[in-house]
């Protein structure tokens, strides 16, 4: 993530990118609402990974028995998760739809956004569509 403050287009591009992982972790948690032991995750902040962009390093796999994920999202744990089953599940159903409905509005911002700004540089340069 390297947007300029001054590129909305790249900003809201990025945002949407942040989205779309955030919601395939919200999936992932909802998934395993019956997995024993499962702690659900959630991305950080938006913001915190804007400003960790320049710096983010990768995660190094320090043991043979870690999962090396490839094209799953890397979430962290989801420290709201404080009620859990007597099998150790963590999943709150209601919290996950509850930010699944939030990263939906928040998704369908960003892309009117988006739009918007793509609508005002097709009329600048004289295109109607």
């Amino acid at each position: 993530m390297s947007a300029r403050p001054s590129d909305p287009l790249a900003l809201a591009g990025q945002r949407l990118q942040w989205l779309e992982q955030r919601q395939k972790v919200l999936a992932q948690n909802i998934a395993n609402a019956n997995t024993p032991g499962y702690q659900p995750r959630d991305l950080a902040p938006f913001a915190s990974a804007l400003e960790r962009a320049g710096t983010a390093a990768a995660l190094a796999r320090t043991d043979p028995r870690h999962i090396a994920a490839r094209d799953e999202p890397r979430g962290q744990r989801d420290r709201a998760a404080a009620e859990r089953a007597p099998d150790g599940n963590a999943v709150s159903l209601e919290q996950q739809a509850l930010k699944v409905a939030e990263t939906d509005q928040a998704h369908a911002l960003a892309l009117n956004l988006y739009k918007s700004w793509a609508g005002l540089f097709r009329s600048a340069l004289g295109r109607s569509s």
